[in-house]
């Protein structure tokens, strides 16, 4: 596959992308690679991705636990620990070696040490293959409010290498299918709707089709100032769902994707409500989407706790909740005020 030129960087694909890795640590002369993992990327991606990696560098790996739930500044804290005492200079590269919150809190973790350091992400889900380690956002959870401390920052390159999906399971593919989903509605129809025909793992085109979407409007708008924000479709009440299960103790967690699913649907129909999106895409959308997740009843004694996490959404401003909705699928409209009762409308919605 053809490299992709984002920003400031190169996004590399399979064997282009170690070998374009293995001449970026000659070319910088890093002094130290580190290595940032989770449990799990330690044992089932560290293996192979250092099989393909050349160097005479001194390399140290350092893991930290898996989950959302450890996206936070005392994660950051314990890298930053770790990395001072194994001598990293401003000559250090991190490389992350995981799925979205490894790129997500390693980016963060490296563009605040000693004022900045290089990074490499090497995403090895599917979310964080079309979502998380392009488009130089980093960033951590403040308790379960998504994302809500970080800084823009480009790591040198992206390595996909689309052979790490063997180690996912069908949970976490699905997490990164919605995605894709959201890419296909705002920006591709064709891209939705390949979601459905595809089999056995085999997802390199819609890898490569989803980056390409996300890079052309962070091109455009690299802070989301304005185009980037229809990269929020479903993220809106996503998030919010996401967070409150997040904090609840007697809730099993979502994945990001399934969270996600969940505000698409729910976007659409407000959507359908405000802009007259047409009711017979509505009715596609949560077809498709029911097709492939699991229907999570939401209780409506939950309903206000869920519109208190979206208060804290960070496209609000002065205090209303903003929205990217559809006019028709390939068409939005940002920044869309919507009161709490057609919120609320739509969680019954998706739940009927």
């Amino acid at each position: 596959m053809k490299s992709i030129q984002a920003d400031t960087y190169l996004i590399h694909f399979q064997e282009e992308a170690y070998k374009e890795l293995n001449d970026l640590i000659v070319k910088k002369k890093y002094s130290t690679l580190f290595i940032l993992v989770d449990e799990n990327t330690f044992e089932h991606c560290y293996p192979n991705f250092m099989s393909n990696l050349e160097t005479d560098k001194a390399i140290e790996v350092i893991e930290i636990e898996s989950g959302e739930i450890n996206k936070n500044i005392d994660t950051c804290v314990g890298v930053w620990n770790a990395i001072t005492e194994l001598g990293a200079d401003r000559k250090s590269l991190i490389i992350t070696l995981g799925g979205g919150v490894i790129s997500d809190l390693g980016g963060f973790v490296a563009s605040t040490y000693k004022r900045g350091i290089d990074f490499v992400n090497v995403p090895t889900t599917l979310l964080s293959m079309v979502d998380a380690s392009v488009g130089g956002k980093t960033g951590i959870d403040l308790g379960v409010l998504k994302n809500q401390i970080g800084l823009f920052s480009n790591p040198e390159l992206v390595l996909i290498d689309s052979n790490f999906l063997t180690t996912l399971s069908d949970k976490e593919i699905k997490s990164g299918v919605a995605e894709i989903i959201k890419y296909g509605l705002t920006c591709d129809i064709k891209l939705f709707d390949d979601v459905m025909y595809v089999k056995d793992l085999v997802y390199s085109d819609l890898i490569y089709k989803s980056i390409c979407i996300k890079n052309k409007i962070v091109l455009q708008d690299p802070k989301e100032n304005s185009l980037r924000k229809v990269l929020n479709f479903g993220h809106t009440i996503g998030h919010a769902i996401e967070s409150f299960y997040l904090e609840s103790d007697d809730k099993n967690n979502l994945t990001h994707g399934e969270a996600i699913a969940i505000g698409m649907i729910c976007e659409s129909y407000i959507s359908y409500k405000l802009l007259e999106f047409p009711e017979q895409n509505l009715s596609k959308i949560k077809e498709t989407i029911l097709s492939i997740y699991n229907k999570i009843h939401l209780l409506k004694q939950d309903f206000s706790s869920i519109l208190d996490l979206l208060k804290h959404d960070k496209k609000n401003i002065n205090g209303q909740i903003n929205f990217v909705l559809l006019k028709d699928i390939e068409s939005h409209k940002l920044d869309c005020a919507v009161d709490t009762e057609l919120i609320i409308e739509s969680l019954n919605f998706y739940n009927s």
